[in-house]
């Protein structure tokens, strides 16, 4: 069985890149065509889809917003919450009407 692991590994490796491959979009695909990286990934036994993987595409950069991630770190929905509503059933009758 240990000696069926690299078969294994490679097998899903090259099935994995060349699936990869296949969908990615070509303006993430760095050096090479397609058709190439497929036939390298396939001679090339795990070395290829490795090649794949951290040479032959281009990652995705995380998106960064300027604004508030989540509402809790949005100031203002923070001062609308404690803000109380009209028909607010906590509301006593002294509490002061917010403006609308």
């Amino acid at each position: 069985m240990l000696r069926l692991l690299p078969g294994i590994i490679d097998l899903v490796l090259t099935v994995v890149a060349i699936v990869d491959i296949v969908l990615i979009d070509p303006s993430r695909v760095r050096t090479l065509p397609k058709w190439v990286w497929v036939v390298i990934s396939i001679l090339l036994f795990i070395v290829g889809p490795l090649l794949w993987f951290f040479v032959g595409r281009i990652r995705l950069e995380r998106v960064t917003t300027n604004g508030p991630i989540a509402p809790d770190d949005d100031p203002d929905f923070l001062r609308r919450l404690g803000e109380q509503h009209p028909n607010d059933p906590g509301a006593t009758p002294d509490d002061p009407k917010p403006s609308a």
